[in-house]
């Protein structure tokens, strides 16, 4: 179901936010005070607004409250707060908020902020994961301590089946679906009695420690 998004905020993040989430058809008011960012956002959103986000008056005028979910994209701690603030106050049901540091965080989620999130960060976590494991062609990252993987079976896994490896109780993982890596073919939810064998790319479940403690095997 489509829904409704208020971005606050039109750096390259709040923008690249608005214009997705448009682009999957959903309404989408887009507010910064940079009347250039405005316009050049103006076609590819439901509306765009050149107008000062932290004036509670001005969210009002606008109708904020009765959207879906906010979104604070604005740089500084003390405008994000007072933009966090006036959303919440106003009952939109879902605030998501960037932050730029630790502290940043913790000052958001005081003041009831519904998520939180570091864009440089994340992205900065990917990349890593990426390239400390060659071996591994995805990484979504599910929370701060879980993930799902997918990477080749390990050498010392094939010719085994998925039973006798004893995925689960030995290495803290579940093993969700599979994917041939000649045929492209993928096996969601494989049986116990599946036989490992070389062209296997594993899907992967599990706490970050677990999912990397495969690599070295």
């Amino acid at each position: 179901m489509k829904k409704s998004y208020v971005i606050i905020g039109l750096g390259r993040f709040g923008t690249a936010v608005a214009t997705e989430l448009s682009s999957l058809g959903n309404e989408v008011l887009a507010v910064d005070m940079d009347r250039a960012k405005v316009q050049a956002i103006a076609d590819q959103v439901t509306q765009a607004v050149a107008a000062d986000g932290r004036d509670p008056s001005v969210l009002r005028s606008l109708g904020v409250r009765n959207f879906d979910c906010a979104v604070v994209t604005v740089g500084d701690l003390g405008s994000s707060v007072l933009v966090t603030l006036s959303l919440k106050e106003m009952g939109i049901p879902k605030v998501v908020c960037k932050a730029q540091s630790d502290v940043h965080r913790r000052v958001l989620e005081k003041i009831g902020a519904d998520r939180v999130v570091f864009p440089e960060h994340e992205m900065g976590v990917k990349l890593a994961q990426t390239l400390a494991h060659s071996n591994v062609l995805n990484f979504i990252e599910l929370s701060p301590d879980y993930g799902i993987i997918e990477v080749a079976a390990p050498h010392s896994w094939l010719g085994r089946t998925i039973r006798d490896v004893d995925v689960r109780n030995r290495y803290k993982v579940n093993i969700i679906a599979l994917r041939d890596s000649v045929t492209g073919e993928i096996n969601v939810s494989p049986g116990g009695d599946h036989v490992l064998c070389s062209s296997d790319m594993l899907i992967v479940l599990g706490e970050d420690q677990h999912t990397n403690a495969i690599h070295s095997l």
